[in-house]
């Protein structure tokens, strides 16, 4: 069995309010956490009106209050747009508050646009110091050392783990120097998803955290009792990721009968791309194109994004994914004997 964890972007419905968001996300943390999902993550976005996630921290803090079990993280905070410190006293004081259930994933993108970057008060240059960044919020979440000028309170000896997220090789590459495990935006950015899963593990040093590669692709799936009410809820997504082209971001439509009807060919093509890594369909047909993903990627573990407009059909997606998850077998191609280090 493959471990299954969720990434949730707390989608805006039309007609919702942020408020009723947060409230879905709970409830489906609650859900996931009963059906054997190993973490539940949350993603750093602002000024995105179908997006309720942007105080990533606190709706952390949200989710994991209101569970028992269940890892609970980022996936991921934008380093760049914070201090490290101020991120290891937010995440020390998630781990201090949920101990044992908190992770940290980051990555070097804005999680908006250059406007709204400069709001942040983003210094346009902060990513090109993300990798030092890292290190100096691995340091600020370990061990206090002699003579250091400054420590995280709470944070310093959490060791909160941390992950690299990315869409590029650039990610690859530091995850793997660092020896950290690896989160692949496969689920909206697919193209260089096999070349750096293979950076990744060509080039991973062990590290304190972890002894050999953890590779995590996202996926999105649309799991209903058939493959014909799934293709419904998948256009859902398909209008949302037609809007970004057309850069008429709102939130989450409700599924549609036509899609054909929403989109020109060019827009097809390119969301068909994009959405390349999404399984649709009836349980059957989601477990057997999810096994060759599997088999193809060599992932440790997958990390499933659904956006799905109905709240109960989008938890009926999960159930089914949970079900047809205990009989999906991780591909062969792993080091006997090998080891996970570290609670990731």
């Amino acid at each position: 069995m493959i471990p299954l964890s969720v990434l949730d972007l707390a989608p805006v419905r039309e007609g919702d309010t942020p408020a009723d968001a947060l409230r879905n996300t709970l409830d489906l943390a609650r859900h996931c956490e009963r059906w054997g999902y190993r973490r539940y993550w949350l993603a750093e976005h602002h000024n995105m009106t179908g997006i309720a996630s942007a105080a990533t921290s606190v709706v952390i803090g949200h989710v994991a209050g209101g569970t028992r079990t269940i890892r609970v993280g980022a996936g991921g905070i934008m380093l760049p747009n914070h201090s490290p410190l101020v991120i290891a006293e937010q995440f020390g004081t998630l781990e201090s508050l949920y101990p044992g259930r908190i992770d940290l994933g980051l990555g070097r993108a804005p999680g908006t646009d250059m406007v709204t970057a400069r709001a942040l008060r983003r210094d346009p240059r902060a990513a090109d110091t993300f990798p030092d960044d890292v290190l100096e919020l691995q340091a600020l979440l370990g061990p206090v050392q002699p003579g250091q000028p400054y420590r995280a309170v709470p944070g310093a000896g959490t060791n909160v783990p941390l992950w690299i997220l990315g869409s590029s090789l650039y990610g690859a590459q530091l995850a793997a120097a660092l020896g950290l495990p690896y989160a692949f935006a496969s689920h909206f950015a697919p193209e260089a998803l096999m070349q750096a899963l293979q950076v990744y593990r060509d080039h991973f040093r062990p590290s304190a955290q972890l002894d050999r590669p953890h590779a995590m692709p996202g996926v999105s799936v649309f799991a209903a009792d058939t493959d014909e009410e799934a293709r419904r809820l998948f256009t859902t997504a398909q209008q949302s990721f037609t809007r970004m082209i057309r850069n008429t971001r709102g939130q989450l439509p409700p599924p549609i009968d036509d899609i054909e009807g929403f989109w020109t060919p060019a827009e097809k093509a390119q969301v068909s791309r994009m959405l390349s890594c999404a399984f649709v369909g009836s349980p059957a047909t989601v477990k057997r194109e999810l096994q060759k993903f599997v088999d193809a990627t060599r992932a440790d573990e997958l990390m499933v994004a659904s956006a799905i407009y109905d709240h109960a059909a989008r938890l009926r997606s999960y159930e089914l994914l949970a079900e047809l998850g205990r009989d999906l077998a991780p591909a062969s191609a792993r080091a006997p004997g090998a080891r996970e280090a570290g609670p990731i």
